[in-house]
């Protein structure tokens, strides 16, 4: 059973030991910025699913079986920060995570920073994509931002229920300004 971590500091407490960090949440609301301060905060290998396992040039999406072999032999590894939700691979990645952090913004924020990355990456892959996908910004993936709390937020809460990892839930700017205070002035 995931047990939630409520509060900040014990939060950043837990972060700041941890070997192996899982981040999560709905596209747009931070998780990759998040990730990446983590990553170079704690000098934890920065590892991003889309560009590492799920996307190949031209948005086609890898094999499943092949996305399972390359993320079981990552997770493998001593140290390293993961960026990305996909509750199918959680029976590969919880047994070897330290502490989850989903970040749960509202879909407006989501949507808000989706709409700003493609504005930023717009005709280019960003560096947290697979070379040869372009960031784009579908009606469909506005749909999937839009509709994430109400029809994927529940299979990720299952998936992490059936863990025992601690698991920070962020659900506004504020909250992560405060972790990332806190996390700054460790030593």
């Amino acid at each position: 059973m995931a047990r939630d971590l409520t509060d900040i500091a014990e939060a950043a407490a837990h972060l700041a030991q941890a070997r192996r960090i899982l981040v999560i949440g709905c596209s747009g609301g931070g998780k990759t910025t998040l990730a990446r301060w983590l990553s170079t905060r704690f000098d934890l290998p920065f590892i991003s699913m889309d560009r590492e396992f799920f996307w190949l040039p031209g948005w086609h999406s890898r094999p499943r079986a092949e996305q399972r072999a390359m993320i079981a032999a990552k997770v493998d590894q001593p140290r390293w920060i993961m960026d990305g939700t996909n509750p199918s691979s959680f029976d590969l990645r919880m047994p070897r995570t330290d502490v989850v952090v989903w970040v749960r913004m509202s879909r407006l924020l989501c949507l808000w920073g989706a709409v700003r990355r493609w504005l930023k990456w717009r005709g280019q892959a960003r560096p947290e994509m697979a070379d040869g996908c372009p960031e784009r910004l579908s009606s469909e993936f506005i749909r999937y931002i839009w509709t994430f709390e109400r029809k994927f937020a529940p299979m990720v809460d299952a998936g992490l229920r059936e863990h025992a990892v601690p698991v920070l839930q962020i659900r506004n700017r504020a909250q992560m300004r405060q972790l990332l205070d806190l996390l700054a002035a460790r030593p």
